[in-house]
């Protein structure tokens, strides 16, 4: 018995690492005084790139700029996730209440912009009728590099790294190394098309990230 589950398991791993998995997602900044906007996120996660659901991820935060290089931000987020590969709605789903908090600090060196996102995170995960509390602490370093010395050019390269520590006995939860083409729209608006190496738990996964990135305060 205890083989046939393993084997069961194992088998689950590898058509999730061999899989290439889809995020589409939109991340939203709407600035409504000098000091405060509002920061709205939907993400779509798929272990398959157009099907099976793996995660649908929601996103609010209230924003405080500090100056125009710095923010802080506290927020909410509802996140049902299936967590078995090829399984759907109809099943099982594990949810979770989030609430988060955030420091971002950006500076510049030449024509790079960097970003540091320092973030808190405090859930409530429930699968069936067990509900269990974990806190979570995130560090993400990101670059966005232009591609041409023409500072009108609206192509650029947007690479991070974002490591996932638990509070606890095990510390280690997810590393995230990701990088994209972008296109810079208009001042307010970039698309980006980029590919995701998503280390979770025991599993390497591979991700085609389709993100759209609006910001009204600008």
């Amino acid at each position: 018995m205890v083989c046939m589950v393993f084997i069961s398991n194992n088998v689950k791993g590898q058509n999730v690492e061999e899989n290439l998995g889809s995020w589409l997602m939109y991340f939203g900044t709407h600035k409504f005084s000098e000091k405060y906007s509002l920061h709205y996120e939907t993400q779509l996660r798929n272990y398959e790139i157009v099907s099976n659901f793996n995660q649908l991820l929601p996103r609010v935060g209230l924003n405080y700029h500090i100056d125009r290089n710095t923010s802080v931000t506290a927020g909410y987020a509802y996140i049902p996730t299936q967590k078995e590969f090829d399984l759907g709605w109809e099943d099982e789903i594990e949810t979770e209440n989030r609430i988060w908090q955030q420091f971002i600090l950006k500076n510049k060196v030449g024509n790079i912009n960097i970003r540091h996102r320092y973030r808190l995170e405090q859930r409530w995960v429930k699968l069936g009728e067990e509900t269990t509390y974990k806190n979570r602490a995130r560090y993400m370093l990101s670059v966005k590099i232009p591609i041409s010395k023409n500072e009108q050019s609206p192509l650029f390269i947007s690479l991070y790294d974002e490591i996932f520590l638990n509070i606890s006995d095990s510390p280690f939860d997810q590393n995230r190394l990701f990088a994209a083409l972008g296109y810079q729209i208009n001042k307010q608006m970039n698309f980006q098309v980029g590919y995701l190496r998503h280390r979770s738990g025991g599993l390497d996964l591979n991700r085609l990230q389709l993100a759209v990135f609006l910001n009204t305060g600008n």
